[in-house]
């Protein structure tokens, strides 16, 4: 795919409080006191020596994957050596190992004189889901599950709790060893899984056949690029990101959509979504049952969401200053030029989230108040707590990282979904095997699995910036992040937020979104929702088994640490969508006449039709 050139300049509003937008090929963002010839970004000046170390690294993480080896044997060896210099923990270990054994000893003799017997010695953790079925209650397989779970625990044991190790490090090895465990674990071998067995025998060993089918479609389709079985039938604006709209405005980086009203009076203030750009926006466009977007427009507002171009090897010196200059506020001067004198409830998701934060700080220091309200949805300001995500984040690993992107000018697709898979390969990899592959049975396609097939690559300059200075550095947490020439604090924010995190999130775990109630000086409502980190924000009214919790502090009020208030606000079943409509009507004015679509008298006429063009882009 070939660079973006700009299809569409409009004139900007007069009265915008902001400086005219840099060019996109330039950086406005550096570290205090940084070289720039230090910083991790493509350069016209490599040396051969340095080209030659980069070359050799990007060779190396291409074959991992992107992970660094050094980094892992790093943690291997920190283990190792403060394991060999603790006897203290070892007598522990073994006495630990010799306790599993008597008990797994008496587990079996109970077994051999009772097979009914509902006694275990172990019970699997409330997220593992492998041993759920009565099979695995039946001799011999209940002997099998509970030595691996038993074993599960010890390497749990052994991997943690060595005094000296540095925490990044016994994370890691706690992470590797169960990643081996995972490969290794009963239910992964047809043999030493009764459900398959069971299948095998009914099915006369079709599944398997079925199975073996499966598997070279996938390996195939993943060897051509194409998307997984079934994608085929979900179509963008066919029957995904359908609700009616006009492209209003379009620069290299962003095409900005306004969505047509349903209601016959709409709130004045508009609502601004900058949805992530490492997938495609319409994940809040999904179908029309479960369309935020689609939501929004119905309970009387005016939306627009931007939506991001797929970046290719042309744009690798892109930033995160681009992002925020020609992402955020370039689409709320379109905003606000098509709705004049109307504050903007603007809303950010996952990485959005995090960039309108650093907008809305931005925006807070240089006495721009055009924002009436701020949504983050499962965004992260303080990357403290930033769950798994951080035991790929170091030195060791950036730099892997950062010379496979420097060789390649992006991060591709398939390198970012591996280190998502891992971070939930029970669910996401070996459960699939076990359904698809042994079973012979294919996973039925949704709509939220189409999407998340359709993913999009990032500049390298851009996701070296981000992972240095917000995870590895937390700048924007600790006051160093600079947008222009000084740095930005989100305690400068003032407008009211609205702050969601969900429970099983592994991306943004919501203790670390939550952390925005200790950097901020200003009045926030919390929400905790069932579900993960996609699954928990598209989360309609109707949609089975869905509870939140839900309370306001305003800046004046005492901080309560995050476990203390899961413990005292009670769910409440359904959808949160409704609270967080019911709040921005709260914020807004009375409704008024639905306002045109775009304003081409001000340079800002209707394109296209929604989804627009860069959603469509490979």
């Amino acid at each position: 795919m070939a660079s973006v050139t700009t299809l569409h300049e409009p004139s900007k509003p007069k009265a915008a409080p902001r400086k005219a937008p840099q060019p996109l090929t330039r950086s406005l963002v550096q570290p205090v006191g940084a070289d720039p010839d230090s910083m991790p970004v493509s350069q016209a000046h490599t040396t051969l020596e340095e080209a030659l170390d980069k070359g050799l690294k990007a060779a190396i993480a291409k074959s991992t994957a992107g992970l660094s080896p050094i980094a892992l044997a790093a943690a291997c060896s920190d283990w190792a050596l403060h394991l060999a210099s603790a006897p203290g923990k070892q007598l522990q270990l073994l006495e630990k190992a010799a306790k599993k054994s008597a008990k797994l000893a008496s587990y079996a003799a109970t077994c051999a004189s009772h097979p009914d017997s509902p006694r275990t010695c172990i019970q699997p953790l409330p997220q593992d889901k492998r041993f759920r079925s009565d099979a695995w209650k039946a001799w011999p397989y209940n002997l099998i599950h509970q030595t691996f779970l038993l074993n599960q625990q010890w390497w749990h044991n052994a991997t943690t709790g060595v005094a000296g190790m540095t925490k990044q490090h016994e994370n890691v090895m706690e992470f590797v060893s169960r990643q081996i465990l995972d490969f290794v674990s009963p239910s992964n071998f047809i043999l030493t899984n009764p459900d398959v067995l069971q299948k095998t025998a009914q099915d006369g060993g079709w599944n398997l056949v079925r199975g073996w089918q499966n598997y070279l479609e996938d390996a195939t389709r993943l060897a051509t690029g194409e998307k997984p079985v079934g994608a085929e039938a979900f179509r963008v604006g066919e029957n995904l990101a359908t609700t009616p709209g006009k492209v209003v405005y379009r620069n290299r980086l962003i095409e900005l959509i306004q969505y047509a009203p349903t209601t016959d009076t709409v709130r004045p203030e508009p609502i601004l979504i900058v949805p992530a750009w490492i997938m495609k926006y319409y994940i809040l466009d999904l179908s029309e049952t479960n369309s935020m977007v689609r939501f929004l427009t119905a309970q009387g507002f005016t939306v627009f969401m931007v939506s991001w171009m797929n970046p290719d090897a042309g744009d690798r010196d892109l930033g995160m200053d681009d992002y925020v200059t020609h992402g955020v506020m370039d689409a709320l001067d379109a905003v606000q030029t098509i709705l004049p004198d109307e504050k903007v409830h603007a809303v950010g998701y996952c990485l959005g989230g995090t960039l309108l934060s650093i907008a809305a700080a931005a925006m807070a220091r240089d006495q721009d108040d055009r924002l009436r309200t701020l949504t983050l949805l499962a965004a992260q300001t303080d990357f403290t707590e930033a769950g798994e995500l951080q035991l790929f984040i170091n030195e060791s690993q950036l730099t892997y990282l950062e010379d496979m992107m420097w060789d390649q000018g992006y991060l591709d697709t398939s390198q970012m979904a591996g280190t998502f898979q891992l971070l939930r390969s029970n669910d996401l990899i070996w459960s699939y095997i076990i359904h698809d592959y042994l079973m012979g049975e294919r996973t039925p396609m949704i709509d939220l699995m189409a999407w998340n097939s359709d993913a999009t690559r990032m500049p390298y300059r851009m996701h070296s910036e981000y992972l240095r200075r917000l995870y590895l550095n937390n700048d924007l947490a600790e006051g160093r992040y600079q947008v222009g020439k000084a740095p930005v604090t989100v305690s400068d924010i003032r407008a009211p937020v609205f702050l969601v995190g969900t429970e099983r999130d592994h991306v943004a775990p919501w203790h670390s979104v939550y952390k925005f109630n200790l950097l901020s000086d200003t009045d926030v409502t919390f929400v905790l929702t069932s579900g993960g980190h996609n699954a928990g924000i598209v989360s309609e009214p109707g949609h089975p088994r869905r509870h939140y919790r839900i309370a306001s502090g305003t800046k004046d009020a005492s901080y309560i640490d995050p476990d203390r208030w899961m413990a005292e606000i009670r769910p409440t079943e359904g959808s949160w969508w409704p609270a967080l409509t019911d709040w921005l009507a709260e914020q807004s004015g009375a409704p008024t006449t639905p306002p045109p679509l775009g304003a081409p008298d001000h340079g800002y006429p209707p394109l296209c039709d929604a989804p627009g063009t860069y959603v469509l882009q490979e």
